[in-house]
């Protein structure tokens, strides 16, 4: 930290673990007044995890000269003998994480449902307003393979599910055939988080919503960003007055409709949604993989386990999606 010349030299310096996985750890970072937050994979993490954690540094570097709600860039360090790992250090952001409270929102936006739609406002805003960000400009030009990005998409998860396979998904070769078929003929690139949810934004505390960051950027490339809003919205209800808003890991209860959401994503981002059908069928059918990857290794892993049933209705979902669409 003093190489780099950052605020605080001198200072005893303060750890806190914040949060972690098999991924990465974040520790908050105190030292005099300057206060940040790091970023490393841990000790028994694979060895391309650092490759990954530059490769996130580089985006939320980028994103300093946007105006896209990011964790500020502080410092990065490739030097494995400072820590045993390549990390970075970030702005602290005060705030709250959807994910601290489960399915119950934090005040006012637990009684308050005038208020709660706010937040899915501001969780639409992110990826609309990343969407627009000048991927060359700020020097993300080899971030991603834009060309070809939907081609890809199929190729490559198909053979991925190939190589993991340990049972048949009804309703996978349906969906599949039609992703194949219905291609967008063109997309304006830019700039994709990969994951995201409310489970990777962080908001402000009080009312209104107002959204403080974007966060976790492993998956962050450069494609067709209107992926993120179909990965967001792909179990998003239609009605968010019944159970069906209730059922996943937040409770949507009073918030927008999936159409809504989508027409305020093209207000904002200037983006056309007339074939979001198409990205809901791809979010669908990617993430039943993805989870399905999960599954196949759980052994004893409770949460891993629990993917098996939910697995085979996301891939009839984009099945029945695709064959009921008006998308051509």
């Amino acid at each position: 930290m003093d190489r780099m010349r950052l605020p605080g030299a001198g200072e005893p310096l303060h750890t806190r673990f914040l949060s972690g996985g098999t991924q990465n750890e974040i520790y908050e970072i105190r030292r005099g007044e300057h206060r940040s937050a790091l970023r490393i994979p841990p000790v028994n993490a694979p060895a391309d995890r650092d490759k990954g954690i530059v490769r996130e540094w580089r985006i939320i570097e980028a994103l300093d000269r946007t105006d896209v709600p990011h964790t500020p860039a502080v410092a990065v360090c490739t030097d494995t003998a400072v820590l045993g790992r390549t990390f970075y250090l970030m702005g602290f952001v005060e705030g709250w994480s959807p994910m601290e409270y489960g399915k119950v929102w934090p005040a006012p936006f637990d009684a308050d449902l005038r208020a709660r739609t706010g937040l899915a406002y501001r969780l639409a805003e992110g990826i609309a307003l990343l969407s627009n960000v000048d991927w060359r400009g700020v020097g993300l030009h080899d971030l991603g393979r834009p060309d070809g990005f939907h081609e890809r998409q199929v190729d490559r998860w198909t053979g991925f599910f190939e190589r993991i396979k340990g049972r048949e998904l009804d309703g996978m070769h349906a969906a599949t055939t039609w992703l194949r078929t219905h291609r967008p003929l063109d997309f304006i690139p830019g700039v994709m988080h990969g994951d995201y949810q409310f489970a990777n934004v962080m908001f402000r505390d009080g009312a209104p919503a107002t959204l403080a960051a974007i966060v976790d950027w492993e998956m962050g490339t450069v494609g067709d960003p209107k992926l993120d809003l179909a990965w967001m919205l792909q179990d998003w209800p239609e009605d968010t007055s019944g159970p069906e808003a209730a059922a996943g890991y937040v409770d949507l209860t009073g918030m927008p409709s999936r159409t809504r959401l989508a027409e305020h994503y093209a207000e904002v981002s200037g983006r056309q949604v007339d074939d979001l059908d198409y990205y809901l069928v791809l979010a669908k059918w990617k993430l039943a993989i993805v989870l399905e990857q999960g599954f196949q290794r759980a052994g004893d892993d409770v949460k891993l386990q629990s993917f098996g049933p939910i697995v085979p209705q996301l891939m009839r979902s984009a099945a029945e999606l695709a064959e009921t669409s008006e998308y051509r």
